[in-house]
């Protein structure tokens, strides 16, 4: 009982209101204006939306048909005056990403359809990023960044981030790491824009208030040579986050309470749409970590409107010209959720599906074998930064080995290079001192990691049916590994504090 009562508060600060529409009339935008997002009669009237002089809000189409921001996106890049869920439009891709897992297959559907002569329809809009299987002595999988730099040489193909020298990946300028997050700092995420990838969790782009979801390698073939893409407009569930953040929580915990309310079914093919004062106050890669995890929900997309936030992120990481557009205040959704931030607690999704969600003390008693902070989802900068704050905090040993994978160059550097970032509150101290204090593992080079398992050789497979707190976005069976091993997803404030027990742990214990 103690367990049903503990997660019924839980789902307490968790509202739910079903609309076919919500119509209020419009308001002036406002990049503070939080008491335009309150909701009136227990519903959620109207959600003020932001506007930047240089950038204005873009209505696409007439003012008599009202859209979601996903709506506008693909009404432009239609050509179309309006669109409604369900109808079935070819849209203008801006950007089409592919990586060493699905590369060499939509490079062969590429060829096949279009000819062994034929040019991709932009080598400027073409990203091609190895990162999932690279550091590795599998022939196989080595051969496939192979593949990738062939074809990338013959077409051309201006942002192929290449790596050749595999013993140091300092050695290789051009590498980067994990598409995802390699995307975004590079500046191919673009408010207004499509971005379409070969995998999953390209959904993350959507943090930057674009259309991003991910294709099989049969329409990224089609992609590669016209440039278009055959799309379902989706209906639109929105999400009104509102409340101050606790201390202790990071989007992590909002995505998994999300999902865990709405099950892994619950947007299936669906926009899912986050505002509220909450979202507005997250940094660009906590917006990223929420974005990330739609599809886990089943999600065709998420997206975070374009704000201030948005606009200074991509200062100097892009030339390109973007517009951001933004939901009109009658656009009609699926449904509203409306959550208050700050009656949540920290949480985890228990082995082996991303819904089964727990807060973590009710956890308490699970002991663990090891911990994994990376990935796109849990291996930002900012996600090393909490770790060590609970380190920090703690100022003991972990009990279990925990691995970091940082997911990009740039990421190794400000955790780990000589100039690296230093901890707020540490004395001068940077992550990589506090987590060799902390007798964490020596950081493995940017990837994915053990995030999909990968070859044997991985850095931090799980290659024994261990139980393992994993900052990724997966816990399916075999995801890291051993078809047997079980995952607890959690917050990187979870991660740490689980380290330093050996058991689930509720980073309060340090935090507060």
């Amino acid at each position: 009982m103690a367990s049903i009562s503990a997660a019924a508060k839980a789902s307490a600060a968790f509202a739910h209101k079903h609309e076919l529409a919500a119509a209020a009339p419009t308001q002036q935008r406002q990049f503070a204006s939080s008491r335009n997002r309150r909701a009136r009669g227990g519903c959620v009237r109207a959600v003020a939306t932001p506007a930047q002089a240089p950038r204005a809000p873009a209505a696409t189409g007439s003012v008599k048909t009202p859209m979601t921001t996903t709506e506008k996106i693909l009404a432009r890049a239609s050509e179309r005056a309006s669109l409604e869920p369900g109808e079935n439009v070819w849209v203008d891709v801006d950007v089409l990403m592919t990586h060493d897992v699905c590369g060499p297959g939509t490079i062969g559907i590429f060829k096949q359809e279009f000819g062994d002569d034929a040019k991709v329809w932009d080598r400027e809009k073409v990203v091609i990023i190895p990162d999932h299987y690279i550091f590795t002595s599998d022939e196989r999988a080595n051969r496939n960044v192979d593949i990738l730099r062939d074809f990338c040489a013959e077409q051309k193909i201006k942002y192929f981030y290449d790596i050749k020298d595999l013993s140091d990946f300092r050695a290789n300028p051009d590498y980067k790491g994990v598409c995802h997050i390699a995307l975004a700092q590079e500046g191919h995420c673009r408010p207004g824009e499509v971005l379409l990838g070969t995998d999953s969790h390209t959904c993350n782009a959507g943090a930057f208030g674009q259309f991003a979801t991910g294709i099989g390698n049969t329409d990224a073939g089609f992609v590669m040579g016209t440039g278009k893409a055959l799309l379902k407009v989706p209906p639109t569930i929105r999400f009104v986050l509102d409340g101050e953040m606790p201390p202790f929580l990071l989007a992590k915990d909002l995505i998994l309470q999300i999902i865990g309310e709405i099950s892994v079914s619950g947007a299936t093919y669906k926009s899912m749409e986050f505002v509220g004062s909450t979202v507005e106050s997250l940094t660009m890669e906590e917006r990223m970590t929420l974005c990330n995890m739609v599809i886990e929900a089943g999600g065709k997309n998420g997206v975070v409107p374009a704000d201030a936030t948005t606009f200074k992120y991509l200062e100097g990481k892009t030339s390109v010209e973007y517009e951001p557009v933004y939901s009109d205040a009658q656009a009609r959704f699926v449904s509203d959720y409306r959550i208050d931030v700050s009656k949540l607690e920290p949480v985890v999704a228990k082995p082996h599906s991303p819904d089964n969600r727990a807060l973590a003390r009710e956890c308490k008693d699970v002991k663990i074998d090891r911990v994994y902070i990376g990935s796109c989802t849990g291996g930002k900068t900012e996600d090393f930064l909490a770790a060590a704050k609970v380190f920090l905090a703690s100022g003991g040993k972990v009990k279990v080995p925990t691995f970091l994978v940082p997911a990009t160059q740039k990421v190794w550097m400000d955790v780990y290079g000589l100039t690296g970032i230093t901890v707020p509150g540490s004395g001068g101290k940077t992550c990589l001192q506090i987590f060799e204090e902390a007798g964490c593992d020596t950081p493995a080079s940017p990837n994915c990691g053990a995030c999909l398992g990968g070859p044997r050789d991985t850095y931090a497979r799980m290659n024994e049916p261990t139980v393992c707190v994993s900052t990724t976005n997966r816990n399916f069976p075999g995801r890291m590994g051993h078809k047997e091993g079980q995952i607890y997803l959690a917050s990187p404030f979870t991660a740490a504090a689980s380290a330093l027990t050996g058991y689930v742990a509720d980073p309060r214990d340090f935090l507060v």
